[in-house]
């Protein structure tokens, strides 16, 4: 018998052998062991390797590429086994480890949310279950989309270094921005999407202003919606709507008081009934008026700066200080200590963690 013969008949019945003790291998310490077994340096199939150097040039080809093809079977299986194994020592580890995730969450004792991202929360899920989404856009912002784009003239008081904080100007003379209100992200919307549009939009904004009712930097939340038909009344329902659910009080009186926007028109302050008797704020009650938030039809000039045909489309916009409405819920006196960092007040006025605001559930919990 030649030794290509020899060889021949040693592989067969080795790697049926060794298939057979991959299939039989109950864990991957046993496996592994197999695998040392035949494919190791001193391993069944290494030793037959090792007597490709006395098989005969003319047969070696032939004996070596039936070696190679029996090592692959095997590695093969062996690869295939341990998947198996490693997928059923998985799904034992975590039938064994099972977590009662009905379990409440255990309450943390010392942080809070804070008031700003709380009110936040909960103007997105009142307008979220009115088919608002969410935009956001950049701080640093450009003339074009904080000013031009929004019908400001050019002589227009934001523009000027007193009421705006201005970035270095450029080699080409232009100047970025912080911006002055969360409008710009309502243009870059308008630029980007096709009608029909109904976002509103959370963010930072920045001006040149410090008192007690006023912050060099703050946030507002603006609304959008652009489509065929939206008029003046949707936006009357729309903002009654809010107004009543936010402040959880059914009876809201709401009243629009004709103003001007260069980005809007017609345009209308929105006020809200109250009383102040004995020197406490009520919302809802009273023979009193506040004033909370701006708003109107988006002027055609800004539709065209956005590429949209205002002889097809109108819509309308508003915007509110979170700040403010978070004042008029909450109780909060001073507007500076929002930004004071002091923990004893956020402790006072902060919530619960994980306390999410919903509609269903309540918002102010």
């Amino acid at each position: 018998m030649g030794k290509l013969e020899e060889i021949r008949k040693s592989v067969e019945p080795l790697v049926a052998q060794s298939l057979d003790a991959v299939t039989s291998a109950a864990t991957l310490e046993e496996l592994d062991r197999v695998r040392v077994a035949t494919l190791g340096k001193k391993g069944s199939l290494s030793a037959l390797m090792s007597q490709l150097g006395s098989v005969s040039p003319e047969e070696r080809k032939e004996a070596g590429a039936a070696l190679n093809a029996a090592k692959q079977a095997v590695s093969d299986a062996i690869d295939a086994r341990k998947t198996a194994l490693e997928v059923k020592a998985l799904d034992e580890r975590l039938a064994r480890e099972t977590i009662d995730v009905t379990l409440p969450v255990r309450p943390e004792s010392t942080g809070r949310i804070h008031p700003i991202s709380q009110t936040i929360d909960e103007v997105v899920a009142i307008f979220g279950q009115m088919g608002f989404g969410v935009a956001e856009g950049p701080d640093i912002e450009d003339d074009f989309h904080n000013f031009t784009a929004l019908n400001f003239p050019p002589e227009h008081p934001a523009r000027l270094m007193h009421d705006t904080f201005f970035l270095p100007e450029k080699a080409d003379g232009s100047r970025h921005l912080l911006r002055t209100h969360t409008s710009p992200v309502q243009v870059r919307t308008m630029l980007k999407q096709t009608p029909p549009i109904r976002v509103i939009i959370p963010g930072r904004t920045y001006r040149c202003d410090s008192d007690m009712t006023h912050t060099p930097m703050f946030h507002q939340l603006e609304g959008l919606v652009i489509d065929k038909t939206t008029n003046m009344g949707h936006l009357k329902g729309c903002l009654s709507e809010f107004v009543k659910t936010y402040f959880e009080v059914d009876d809201v009186p709401v009243r629009f008081r004709p103003s001007f926007f260069p980005f809007t028109e017609p345009s209308a302050e929105v006020d809200i009934g109250c009383s102040r008797a004995g020197g406490e704020l009520k919302i809802g009650a009273g023979a009193d008026w506040l004033e909370i938030l701006g708003c109107g039809m988006v002027h055609p000039n800004v539709l065209r700066n956005c590429g949209i045909d205002p002889d097809e489309y109108q819509g309308f916009a508003f915007g509110m200080g979170i700040e403010r409405i978070a004042m008029l819920k909450y109780g909060i006196p001073d507007l500076r200590t929002f930004f004071d960092s002091d923990l004893r007040w956020l402790r006072h006025y902060g919530f619960v963690p994980l306390d999410v605001p919903t509609l269903s559930g309540g918002l102010a919990r």
